[in-house]
This record gives structure tokens, sequence and C-alpha cells, in this order.
């Protein structure tokens, strides 16, 4: 696939190197050279300094011969504008990044009106995703697959009796549950039987959801707890406007603290029935006056990650029982996970996975980036025409970077061992390590465009950097 990026941002630069990751030729075009630079040492792709804007621009491109053109600038207009131009031009289909929450409600008119095929809109998906985990009833993380009949959970190895030390063929798990990754020093490894589990690890546990929430019991780390009833905001940016807005619609009671006074102003006229508070969350004492402490949730969204990590700690330390910050920089990971908050959300991460899972088509259900994209777990629908159909795992040659975590054959969830055998129509939950991405591929659809694709890298290895 031919890929066009307008864009060196963070998220163009996550979809960059995602994208190039999994055999696809990607172009990124931006105006600031340090941003290219920073592209040109560290992936492999085109970089053009250029304008994307600009007609003459696209047209010097044979933009005509592109696949995809994601827009992803800092201007909401710009990136509309581009994508309009870029799919009257003739490239198949065409995406934009849209932040601005008073385009909110017009996305779609403005879809079929621009004629564009994607809007992503980073602020908004974290606030779903922030809001479907405070919503739920779990004390963890889960995330959903196979239409809610297969889950994934984290789990820390400290808090789990009887697991400190041992070696993961010695536990006694059930059938439905597979631990399929494990976060180890800030890396993910994919383990094998004799894998010893440290204390300082984190266990990802993929299996049928009663199974799952059979284990947790058993290992002395229930899963359900109270619903979220209130629920404090930290930061009344964009994500934060989002996020109130769809507690409220689930009836619960928000409190907001902004310290600029006339978004204050903007926030209580959009959320009569929210408590807006100008002021600093930092401040204990503020954070003290208003009862932080009866919260059922605190989130932390300020535009610094620093300050949201800070924020975190001092929910936990105040007992509040689900903490979320958000952390745009994926080397804080290593650092968060050993603060023990709850959840860490990064914006260009879950826009990333939705930006993937739309340009895999029906091929992928469902796609989530782990550690700042260290990972995927993908949900694909097996075809009748790929490698894994109709053969045993054992005979396919998996890589050491790739796990088949479940199966879902029928409507029952199977996990699999050597031995199983994938149907057409199966659903199979995959946990992949990045640099294995493209062996899914291989292994899951048919390969096209072998010349094609030579020839592009012969044109790469001419042409790595240019200006227009």
């Amino acid at each position: 696939m031919h890929i066009i990026i307008v864009g060196a941002g963070k998220l163009g630069y996550k979809l960059a190197e995602t994208l190039s990751q999994e055999n696809s030729n990607v172009v990124i075009i931006d105006i600031d050279n340090k941003a290219l630079e920073r592209v040109n040492n560290n992936l492999d792709v085109l970089t053009v300094k250029a304008n994307g804007v600009e007609l003459k621009v696209l047209k010097q491109l044979n933009i005509k011969n592109f696949d995809l053109m994601i827009a992803v600038t800092s201007s909401d207009e710009t990136n509309i504008l581009v994508s309009s131009m870029a799919k009257k031009l003739g490239c198949h289909r065409v995406m934009a990044r849209v932040r601005n929450p008073e385009y909110g409600n017009q996305l779609d008119y403005i879809k079929r009106q621009m004629d564009i095929d994607y809007i992503a809109n980073p602020e908004l998906e974290t606030a779903k995703e922030i809001a479907k985990y405070l919503l739920q009833t779990h004390a963890v993380h889960m995330e959903d697959f196979a239409k809610g009949k297969v889950g994934m959970v984290d789990f820390r190895v400290k808090n789990i009796q009887d697991m400190v030390g041992k070696k993961l063929r010695e536990l006694d798990i059930p059938q439905c549950v597979l631990i399929a990754a494990i976060l180890r020093n800030g890396e993910i490894i994919i383990p094998h039987g004799d894998t010893e589990l440290l204390s300082t690890d984190i266990i990802y546990v993929i299996g049928q959801k009663e199974s799952i929430n059979s284990f947790s019991k058993e290992i002395g780390t229930p899963i359900n707890k109270k619903a979220v009833k209130k629920a404090l905001i930290l930061g009344g940016g964009k994500a934060g406007y989002y996020l109130a807005n769809k507690l409220i619609q689930n009836h619960v009671a928000v409190k907001i603290i902004e310290r600029d006074r006339e978004r204050c102003k903007y926030l209580a006229e959009q959320f009569p029935n929210a408590l807006v508070i100008h002021g600093d969350g930092t401040d204990s004492n503020l954070l003290s006056e208003e009862n932080v402490f009866e919260m059922d949730a605190l989130i932390s969204l300020t535009g610094y990650d620093e300050e949201n990590l800070l924020l975190a700690l001092l929910g936990k330390q105040y007992g509040i029982n689900k903490v979320i910050a958000k952390v745009s920089r994926p080397n804080y990971i290593p650092i968060i996970e050993k603060l023990g908050i709850d959840v860490a959300m990064n914006p260009v991460t879950i826009t990333a996975s939705g930006i993937l899972r739309f340009i895999q088509g029906g091929r992928v259900a469902s796609l989530s980036l782990l550690l700042g994209g260290q990972a995927e777990v993908l949900e694909i629908i097996a075809k009748e025409n790929s490698k894994v159909v109709e053969n045993k795992l054992s005979s396919l040659g998996l890589p050491k970077g790739m796990i088949i975590g479940a199966v879902v054959h029928k409507g029952n969830v199977i996990i699999p061992d050597g031995n199983a055998v994938i149907y057409p129509g199966d659903r199979v939950i995959v946990f992949c390590l990045q640099s294995e991405v493209a062996s899914i591929e291989k292994l899951f659809y048919r390969q096209k465009g072998g010349l094609i694709n030579e020839l592009w890298d012969s044109y790469k290895g001419t042409r790595k950097s240019t200006s227009i």
C-alpha cells in the first residue's frame, strides 16, 4: 500500500513508524526541518519538505497513484482542505484529523460534503476510552474483543498471591485463560512455559470473560468494583470537555478544575449540571476543600505529562478507586507502571489504533496498540484464502514475537494449542510485538504487489529526502 502523510508531528510520526513496519510504502510531508530530520534519522520512509495544502505539491507527488492520504497537521481546517483536494485529484482514500469540539456535531456533514473517508479526533477517542473504563464495573482496564466474548486484562504480579518466582507451566490457570505477554522493565516479552515471573512484572491475560473473572478471584485480585458515580476531571481542555459530556450523559456527577478563567466560563455554560471550579489542580488545599477523597474517579487531562502523573499519584494517596492520567510521551510508560497508576491513556496511540483499524478495513475487527506501539493486539476475521486457515498452528511456524491468544469458533471461545485449527470466519485474537507485525500479513492475507514494491524500493534507494 502506498501512503502519504501530511504532518510529521507526534501522530504523523507514530503512523509513519507503524505503517512502514507493516510493509507499506510511506511518504511524509512537512515544512518543519527538525520534524523531518527526526523522521529521516529513525524511520525508513520518504520525506518531502513542502506545504501539503499546495495544489502543485500534490500534483508533483502524483497523489492519484497513492492508496491513502492522511492529513494530521496542527490545523483542522488545513487537514480538511488537504484531504478534500487529494480526493478530488484521484487519491483512493483520504483521512483527516479534526480536533475542535465546535466541529464535533457536524463531522458527518463534513465527511459527506468534503468527500473524506475517515475523520480522527484524538481527544474525543481518548474521552471515549476513559469513559468506557470508568463506566464499566471493573477495577482494572479490560479490552473487549469478539463482541465481548473475549477480554484482555493486565495484572501486577506483586499483587497476586503465590505467583512470584513461579514458572508459567507451574501455575494453575483455567483452561480458557492464557498469559499472552509480560511487561518487564518497560519491554514486552512473549513468554513460554519456562518463563519465571518476577515481582515487578505485569502480565497480560487473554481469555473468555467469565474465565478471567474466575481467575482474578482465585489469585486474590477481584475485578469487579462499584460503578463510578462521582468523577473529578483536572483540566478542561478538549479531552476534558468530551469526557465531561460523556459522563454527564451517563448520570455521573462531574467536577472540573480548570486554571483558565475564560475556559471555566465556557465549560459552565456548556455543562450547567457540572460543577466547574477555577483553580489549580496541583493545589492540595483546593483538592481537600473539594473533598477529593469522596470521588470514585480522578482523571488528569492537563496539557503536561509530568503534571498529570503528579496529580494521578495524589489521587492514589487520597485512596480514589480509579485514577487515570493522560500521557503523550511513550518514554514515560516504564515510570507509569512502577508508580502504580491504574491507567495511562495516550491520545496518539489511541488515534493511531483507530486509523490503522480503518486502513485494514473489514479484515481487522479491533486493534489496540500497547505501550506506545511496542505491541499490537488484533482481532482478525480469518479469510478462506489465508495461510492460517485449516492448518494446525504448530505447522505455521509462528515467530517468537507472536502468539494466537484466543479463537472464537461458532460462538465458542477456544484457547488454542499446537493442534488447534482455524477455520474461515473464525475471530482470531493475535498478540504481536511490533517487530513481527509484517508476519501477520503473510499469515492472514494474500501477498500482492511484488513488482510494484520492487520498483518502490528502487525509487527509495535513490531518493530518501527531497524538497518541492
